[in-house]
């Protein structure tokens, strides 16, 4: 059986990090959750996952300043990184994806399965 593929998320709202956490995991991921940035930045670097869904407002340390720090440390960089927040200005967006987001979902947009399918399609089955 092939190896489980691993998603850090990191999700300051714990009703949302239970409820894609449970949905990744019924569709065959491990999923690591860290509820603050540092935390979450932490979680990156001891577990190399195969995607990152990260929110961008956090405890101590927002998703941008994450996303920035993972993408300067060369065996993190291409980690495939999906920003999951409620920011949905356009300058925002252009932030999260000329830092290196692969994908930048609005919350409110997407269905926990709709974010399963990105992500299937980022890092394959």
């Amino acid at each position: 059986m092939a190896k489980k593929k691993v998603i850090v998320l990191v999700e300051d709202d714990e009703f949302l990090a239970e409820l894609y956490a449970t949905k990744l995991s019924l569709d065959g991921f491990e999923v690591v959750l860290a509820a603050d940035g540092e935390k979450g930045l932490k979680m990156i670097r001891e577990k190399n996952p195969d995607l990152i869904l990260l929110d961008i407002i956090l405890p101590k340390m927002d998703g941008f300043e994450i996303l920035k720090t993972i993408k300067g440390e060369k065996e993190l960089k291409s980690i495939p990184v999906i920003l999951l927040t409620n920011l949905s200005q356009k300058d925002e967006v252009k932030k999260g994806l000329d830092l290196g987001a692969d994908d930048y979902l609005i919350k409110a947009h997407f269905m926990p399965s709709e974010v399963v399918k990105k992500i299937k399609q980022i890092i394959g089955d």
